[in-house]
């Protein structure tokens, strides 16, 4: 499956990491359970966990829900490789698989349930992506997505790393923090979904400023490429302002920074 053009600035971006990206879902493993408890596949379904980045998701339900075939894609292939190895590793029968998500390569209604955890958010084209979803989930059902807030402590670390990127195009891209207000939710998909909608927090602990950062800037995609991007006095105020940042959230043994999401469960009609 090929990247549409549009989309290869964002393949190189989340490949950046590769495997390294790990450690950034075991940091939200607790969301991903709770989007995966909702979703609550059954034995003898097919499921598919779109942006799934190293896999995690994917090796949850496929460990934990004997019976159900599970099929993972994402646009970043370096990370794929690190997924297919884990769950080979694992014994983890797992179709990996190299897609768009608003361009995806399987047929109508082709999976019982999608999962998607702080991936489709970061679609380009929402709208197309929202249609991908609609189109790939059968009749009767189920969608679970969990999206970052559009209000809370990750957007806000996306303020911090605003003040270092390039100005935007001119209109400038949707904001993937779009996905974290209900209305924008229904906007995209109440026209094929029944939504129900939960919130839930996440919370990120790490012993200092500088341990967040070092998480940030080696195993994320964006802050990565960021700060890949600038020169050596811009990447040292970046790394300064993120440290700055992270240690506003102190806690008795080290930092604990809470961040609110939404999730969103809808059943095809």
């Amino acid at each position: 499956m090929s990247v549409q053009t549009h989309n290869t600035r964002a393949q190189s971006v989340w490949n950046s990491p590769g495997g390294r990206y790990d450690e950034i879902s075991r940091s939200i493993a607790d969301a991903i359970e709770h989007a995966v408890e909702r979703l609550g596949p059954r034995s003898g379904q097919r499921v598919l966990d779109l942006a799934t980045g190293t896999g995690w998701g994917s090796r949850i339900i496929a460990q934990r829900f004997p019976g159900v075939s599970v099929t993972g894609a994402d646009i970043a292939e370096q990370m794929l490789g690190h997924a297919r190895a884990v769950a080979e590793t694992m014994k983890l029968d797992i179709d990996y698989r190299h897609a768009d998500a608003e361009q995806l390569p399987f047929e109508d209604g082709s999976f019982d349930a999608v999962i998607s955890t702080f991936g489709v958010m970061f679609a380009s084209r929402p709208e197309a992506a929202a249609a991908e979803l609609a189109r790939v989930v059968k009749k009767g059902g189920r969608l679970v997505l969990a999206t970052w807030k559009s209000d809370d402590n990750v957007f806000r670390m996306f303020g911090v790393m605003k003040q270092f990127m390039a100005a935007p195009p001119q209109p400038p891209p949707p904001s993937p923090f779009e996905w974290g207000k209900p209305e924008r939710i229904r906007e995209l998909l109440a026209a094929d979904f029944d939504l129900e909608i939960e919130t839930g927090t996440n919370r990120f602990r790490y012993g200092s400023g500088e341990q967040a950062w070092n998480l940030w800037v080696n195993h994320y995609g964006p802050t990565k490429s960021l700060a890949a991007s600038l020169d050596d006095a811009r990447r040292h105020e970046f790394r300064d302002a993120m440290i700055a940042w992270h240690e506003t959230f102190p806690s008795p043994l080290g930092y604990e920074q809470p961040r609110e999401y939404l999730i969103t469960r809808g059943t095809r009609r």
